[in-house]
């Protein structure tokens, strides 16, 4: 894809509104921080939308969510793939009251990392292994018992497109422990919002919740099917969005001739 003026000023313009916006969307909501979660939970969703719009008005970045209905309400798993910082805030559009497994260094934020904590996420320390899995497990049980999506990203870090897969055990043993079904998640966002890069690609961002793996398996054979499940997905999702930018340029040379 060409890296023209436009992309960048584009780019640039939308990271400008998208950290702006989060920090007076932030500053605006504090009075929520003494509030019940149910209050702070719509601006939250708000934040999620807004941004999305933002991304869509100035990048040209859409969304196509697929499979929706295969995601229970209420407690569940959802073992998300993780490409980019997209999945971090987009899947509030989506998902009822979802918590997120993160590592705990970004509660430390301040301002950001009040909001993280009123709002129910859960902060891993990765350095502590199995009293961190332990951890997790308590606070995972916590948040299903209030009826709420515990969102974990299997691989632990952001992946790039068509990266090996690098699935660790603790999706696994957070599963075997949960006693509830796991909806995988895969996505191709990395290929319109790279990680460590601030250009924000045009195009439409796949995503695709695909059939709940149900409690009760091996903790061996769950982690192979999920991973053999998402990494199919998500591979047909990238090769979807390769061959829709051809078509595209195809289309755009034709017209000029």
């Amino acid at each position: 894809m060409s890296r023209s003026p436009t992309l960048f000023a584009r780019s640039l313009i939308f990271n400008a509104l998208f950290y702006a916006s989060l920090i007076v969307q932030m500053i605006v909501a504090l009075p929520t921080l003494a509030m019940p979660h149910r209050i702070q939970l719509p601006f939250i969703r708000f934040y999620a939308r807004s941004s999305l719009w933002l991304l869509r008005v100035v990048c040209g970045t859409t969304v196509e969510w697929r499979g929706t209905e295969n995601i229970p309400r209420g407690a569940c798993l959802v073992a998300c793939k993780h490409q980019s910082l997209w999945e971090t805030f987009a899947l509030y559009a989506v998902l009822d009251d979802p918590a997120f497994v993160l590592k705990r260094e970004l509660m430390w934020i301040p301002l950001f990392g009040w909001h993280m904590a009123k709002a129910g996420l859960i902060p891993i320390n990765r350095s502590a292994k199995i009293a961190a899995l332990r951890r997790m497990t308590a606070r995972t049980r916590q948040e299903l018992a209030r009826s709420r999506q515990v969102v974990i990203f299997p691989e632990g870090t952001r992946r790039p497109p068509g990266a090996d897969p690098a699935y660790k055990t603790g999706v696994a043993y957070l599963y075997e422990k949960a006693g509830v079904a796991c909806v995988p998640l895969a996505l191709n966002s990395g290929l319109f919002w790279p990680r460590r890069s601030f250009l924000r690609l045009p195009g439409t961002v796949l995503v695709e919740a695909l059939d709940p793996i149900p409690p009760g398996l091996d903790p061996r054979a769950f982690l192979m099917r999920l991973q053999d499940r998402m990494e199919e997905a998500t591979a047909r999702l990238i090769r979807e969005s390769v061959a829709r930018d051809a078509d595209t340029a195809i289309g755009n040379q034709r017209s000029a001739t």
